[in-house]
């Protein structure tokens, strides 16, 4: 096998793509070949390396330097400086060292250091789209040892004693779901990997999928032998064309070298999948409306039990995992439920993925412990809040989470602790938010998302939804209320008890959540008609404080309904009649003499001139 002394590693993700990191990969390419260095120099494109906000992202091995946000134009002085005179680059690193302090390496960065990787332990080091390099990182040996030395029950045993928990949002035991599926009469017996990623702000199963491919099948066939299945079903929303190409061409690569299929590895065990792809629909990641559209029907739920592990799809035992779930068995089949049970807490063993987004400054996907804070992942994975504001609250599980307040930031995050917070795991999406966030909006449009995604089979949900929604809308708009909290909680709390799925029955969490934690904002809203974060603009007053004005017209000159009036040199007045509360006077303005409503006394101020 050929040696090369350096490897550049460029992510070659969702997030980094959309930045151009396959044009960093063209110039990279172009100048190793210009530089001879085809030799000495390999170049390989990877799934997801984590960091998306700083993409394009390249890593250089066996260095172990983190370089961010590049340029293509950037590319030369790298190779000339880093490849061939071994200095490398600082300007270009996240974070640049000061003089005579050692050069970062990739694991020193806060954001990587506090991870613990068992699901993304591929991520950044190998081509997804080449299976000898996921071998090469022990790929498959799990599957090996399933089939030539465990038996079914043993199979599934390991997965029960490793408290491994679904990952896709419900936290149901994995290998009693096996057990069941495995003890239902009915023959064929199917398995369903849930890549139907629907929550706003979230891409873990897509950056999986892209980053590891191979790490999925395996786990898929691993449970095939275990509940006795031999065909699955891999659903992956059309919105991911590259994780649909990538796994197409794993599962490609995994029939041709004997990994899939008939006779795998030559133990007369027989297992196959088929991709199939989503329409997009949020409901689809229910189980039984995703069983609906394999079958090639509408995605609506139907009534549980039976469960589709007794009776799933055709009618027939099926498990579902989503793909977080199935990558995380062939790390336990190898390393053992010991091992993966020593990590988490009691009752929520092992690691988690999250993706980290919103008013946070490093966003990206983290894996983290079970129990760690949310203090830890907020401030140390994730630096802080920008600008040095303060944090408010983090949306923790989907448009059908909840949230939870600055007060709760020592909650450790596992099933358990979430829930009774209010909010729930979900497949792993945090939101963060600092304090110009307006509660009240944000409890409005996830009920937004959520009315337009019920399937509206349940009267509970298709009206609960819509009604919850129009209730919090006037509310924003300064229309509400006291009446209106009393009612909204009685038709959030309908909605959780009526529906028959767990998009209506977890739909009222957005407004559960933030009364039970921002209850003073929807106040403020409807007692004093304003928005303390001056977001929502029904309820907002541009003012112009007369002390500030410098009269430089940059106000005026930027208004697009002409409700300013004033000339050089002299303080403006806004005309509240004519104002559209666009916010662009405010953006304009360089002296700080706009302000909104906020402050009432400058609203007095206004009306008396």
């Amino acid at each position: 096998m050929k040696q090369y002394r350096t490897h550049l590693l460029v992510c070659a993700g969702t997030g980094c793509v959309s930045c151009g990191s396959f044009k960093i990969k063209e110039a990279l390419e172009k100048e190793v070949r210009k530089r001879k260095l085809e030799d000495e120099v390999m170049i390989i494109a990877t799934g997801c390396n984590g960091f998306c906000e700083r993409g394009p992202i390249l890593m250089v091995h066996p260095d172990g330097i983190f370089y961010q946000q590049l340029k293509v134009e950037d590319v030369p002085h790298l190779i000339e400086e880093h490849i061939l005179k071994g200095r490398p680059v600082k300007r270009l690193m996240y974070v640049p060292p000061a003089e005579k302090q050692p050069i970062p390496k990739m694991k020193d960065i806060e954001f990587f250091k506090h991870q613990r990787l068992i699901v993304l332990r591929n991520r950044g080091r190998i081509d997804p789209e080449k299976v000898e390099e996921y071998i090469a990182f022990d790929g498959y040996e799990a599957l090996g040892k399933a089939l030539s030395e465990m038996t079914p029950e043993a199979i599934i045993e390991e997965i029960t004693a490793s408290g491994l928990r679904g990952r896709g949002g419900a936290g149901f035991p994995t290998g009693k779901k096996w057990l069941i599926c495995r003890q239902a009469k009915g023959s064929p017996k199917y398995l369903i990997c849930n890549g139907d990623e629907g929550d706003p702000g979230a891409f873990m199963d897509r950056s999986v999928l892209e980053a590891d491919p191979h790490a999925v099948l395996e786990g898929m066939v691993i449970g095939a032998k275990a509940v006795g299945a031999e065909k699955g079903f891999i659903y992956i929303r059309h919105e991911y064309p590259l994780a649909l190409k990538r796994m197409d061409i794993a599962v490609r690569q995994a029939r041709d070298r004997g990994l899939l299929g008939q006779d795998i590895l030559g133990m007369g065990f027989d297992f196959d999948v088929e991709i199939v792809q989503g329409a997009g629909a949020f409901v689809s990641g229910e189980e039984t409306a995703l069983i609906a559209s394999v079958e090639g029907r509408i995605a609506m739920p139907h009534q549980r039990p039976p469960y589709p592990a007794q009776k799933g799809l055709w009618g027939k035992p099926t498990v579902i995992n989503n793909v977080e779930t199935w990558a995380t068995v062939p790390n336990i089949i190898r390393r053992g439920s010991k091992w993966f049970s020593s990590l988490g807490t009691k009752t929520s063993k092992g690691t988690k993925i999250f993706s980290l987004v919103g008013k946070i400054n490093n966003t990206g996907l983290v894996e983290v412990p079970m129990g760690i804070t949310l203090k830890d992942i907020i401030y140390g994975i994730g630096g802080g809040i920008p600008e040095g504001r303060k944090f408010k609250a983090i949306q923790i599980g989907g448009p059908s989470g909840g949230c939870i307040p600055k007060k709760l930031i020592d909650l450790p995050i596992d099933y358990e602790s979430l829930t009774e917070a209010g909010a729930m795991m979900g497949s792993g999406g945090m939101i963060v938010m600092d304090d110009k966030t307006c509660m009240v909006d944000v409890a409005k449009y996830f009920l937004n998302f959520l009315r337009d995604e019920s399937c509206g089979k349940c009267v509970s949900c298709r009206e609960g939804t819509q009604r919850m929604w129009e209730i919090v809308k006037n509310i924003t708009e300064g229309k509400g209320t006291e009446a209106d909290l009393k009612l909204l909680e009685e038709v959030a709390l309908a909605c959780k008890d009526a529906s028959m799925c767990a998009l209506g029955q977890t739909a009222a969490n957005p407004v559960l959540s933030t009364l039970r934690y921002f209850r003073h904002e929807y106040e403020t809203h409807i007692h004093e008609k304003r928005c303390p974060a001056g977001v929502c603009t029904k309820l907002i007053r541009y003012v112009v404080i007369p002390s500030a004005c410098t009269g430089c017209l940059a106000c005026k000159n930027s208004c697009p309904s002409d409700a300013i009036r004033g000339t050089l040199k002299d303080a403006h007045l806004i005309d509240q009649s004519k104002c559209i509360k666009c916010g662009a006077c405010f953006e304009a303005c360089k002296f700080e003499a706009i302000e909104t409503e906020r402050q009432p006394a400058i609203a007095i101020v206004e009306e008396v001139r």
